[in-house]
């Protein structure tokens, strides 16, 4: 389990956009928001992304680098940045199991009939630092629900102005 204030496994990754995402490289105004999808065959990520999309202006203002992560290999990602409305959030893709496990995030196999890969993980939702340090983590075992975009840009709003610190270090 990933604690707050420790450092973040480090991710090299391709984006849709033909270059790289690494973590390391971050230097958002307050946040690297890493947002881990479920993949291409998830309706709910496919909703939640879109709406991240739609709110890139509100959401970068705010101070968060945003960044949608998945194991999807790259045909399944590139139907993801050709078909869904997810304007200019970065997708990244080909997230290992291993990596997605350093994350702690749940794992889940393809039921059969479906259009879902073999491996896939479940979502979770990071917070990381400029200095690569953990703020915030949330997994879930299941698709249905997501945070609140709202809710979370109302919780940086009081990080900001009341300098708050990272809560659950004693994990």
């Amino acid at each position: 389990m990933l604690k707050p204030n420790q450092p973040a496994p480090a991710i090299d990754l391709p984006l849709t956009i033909q270059a790289k995402f690494v973590l390391a490289d971050q230097s958002p105004d307050l946040f690297t928001w890493l947002i881990f999808y479920r993949g291409r065959h998830c309706p709910v990520c496919k909703s939640y992304l879109e709406e991240i999309g739609s709110r890139l202006d509100e959401i970068t203002g705010a101070g968060l680098s945003p960044f949608a992560i998945s194991m999807d290999d790259k045909d399944r990602a590139m139907t993801v940045d050709s078909d869904w409305k997810t304007g200019d959030l970065p997708l990244v893709y080909d997230l290992s199991e291993d990596k997605a496990r350093e994350y702690g995030l749940y794992i889940s196999q393809k039921r059969e009939g479906t259009d879902e890969p073999d491996v896939f993980s479940e979502p979770g939702m990071f917070l990381i630092r400029p200095d690569g340090t953990v703020y915030m983590a949330q997994v879930q075992s299941a698709p249905f629900t997501r945070p609140s975009i709202d809710q979370l840009l109302d919780g940086v709003k009081v990080i900001k102005d009341k300098d708050y610190p990272a809560r659950g270090t004693r994990t």
